[in-house]
């Protein structure tokens, strides 16, 4: 689990790893961390969690508030979405730490709709980093013009990494929030405010790649989606409004005690 300070290792990852390696990473590996605590700490040791509890919310708040600061200022399209997962990752913690049927339901949901998100956001920035060869964000604008299939996945999938109601994540942050209320109006609050944050990056994001001028004296070839990235985006689009609009899909099948 990527929490503050324990999170450089992250950016770094995905950075030096290949498309598919930033996917399996985003989408698998970084919910072992939240696994593990449902499993073992809460389920094993009940007291001990209750006593770190405070604790937790506190590195999870600054890591929510540092992740979101930073990822402004990046310049590696892969480094802004590693560092997004660095935020939502602490929303899930103190979900999972609230002790509350509802928010450990929303931070269930949140590790299952991130990893959706996140792993098509990779695989969006992928698509542009096979075609221009560099993840530098300056050397992007006005896609939206020239790729317009690509524009509409990636802004579906930014939108749904913000949690816009009707995409899966929504749901996911409400549950937590709603039930961290119930424990903790402090982290509850810091919470709701790291989110907005995610959402100011996120649209700054969106804002540098798909709008403004095109950049011809960089990139002087645009190609939209071939068949088969339309066909391997097309799942992640079609989880993403699904989940949001149907979350009892996933809250059936979970039994939380």
């Amino acid at each position: 689990m990527p929490l503050v300070p324990f999170h450089i290792w992250l950016p770094e990852a995905h950075c030096e790893a290949p498309t598919s390696g930033s996917v399996i990473l985003a989408g698998i590996l970084l919910k072992l961390g939240g696994f593990g605590f449902l499993r073992y700490s809460l389920g094993l040791f009940p007291d001990s969690s209750a006593f770190f509890a405070p604790f937790v919310f506190i590195i999870s708040i600054l890591g929510i508030t540092y992740a979101s600061l930073t990822t402004i200022q990046q310049i590696d399209l892969k480094k802004i979405i590693a560092y997004s997962s660095v935020g939502h990752m602490g929303v899930v913690t103190i979900g999972i730490f609230s002790s509350v049927s509802q928010s450990i339901l929303g931070s269930i949901i949140l590790m299952i709709s991130h990893g959706i998100v996140s792993g098509a956001l990779f695989l969006c920035i992928g698509i542009l980093y096979e075609r221009h060869h560099t993840r530098i964000i300056k050397y992007y604008s006005g896609l939206l013009t020239t790729m317009p299939l690509f524009s509409t996945f990636f802004m579906l999938f930014t939108m749904a990494n913000i949690g816009l109601p009707g995409t899966s994540s929504f749901i996911g942050e409400f549950l937590i929030i709603a039930g961290c209320l119930l424990t903790n109006t402090w982290a509850a609050l810091f919470s709701a405010v790291g989110m907005v944050l995610g959402g100011g990056y996120s649209l700054w994001l969106l804002n540098r790649i798909l709008f403004g001028n095109i950049k011809k004296f960089s990139i002087c070839a645009y190609q939209d989606l071939t068949r088969i990235e339309f066909y391997y985006l097309l799942p992640y689009g079609f989880l993403t409004i699904v989940l949001g609009l149907y979350p009892e899909l996933i809250i059936s099948y979970i039994y939380i005690v």
